[in-house]
């Protein structure tokens, strides 16, 4: 089991991936919303906003999130860590119950590509 700093550690890294995307992908990247990532096995909640292509104001909370993000991620730590090192693919994840995200439609549309 992953622990709260190699989480951070991988929503970062996504960050970082995020902000050196480009075409489709960077075009998805660029959305404005705010963002929750669930951590199940740590019972550990990440905030913050995807903005501009990055992550940005990441912070964390025990227990689950306060406020209703606009896209929500929900996995164990392994996952997280797996699926941003590229040792999980994201869509077998997500049709095996692995994953769970959350949005409004229009959202998913475009995070497709990130996909």
């Amino acid at each position: 089991m992953a622990d709260a700093e190699e989480c951070r550690e991988a929503l970062e890294q996504l960050s970082r991936n995020l902000a050196k995307a480009t075409g489709d992908v960077r075009k998805a990247a660029g959305l404005d919303r705010s963002l929750s990532c669930r951590i199940t096995d740590l019972d550990l909640t990440f905030t913050g906003r995807l903005r501009e292509g990055s992550i940005q104001d990441l912070k964390e909370a025990p227990g689950l999130p306060t406020e209703k993000a606009d896209l929500r991620l929900t996995m164990s730590s392994d996952d997280l860590v797996a699926l941003v090192g590229g040792r999980l693919n994201f869509a077998s994840a997500w049709a095996g119950g692995r994953v769970r995200l959350e949005a409004g439609f229009r959202d998913l549309l475009r995070l497709r590509t990130l996909l």
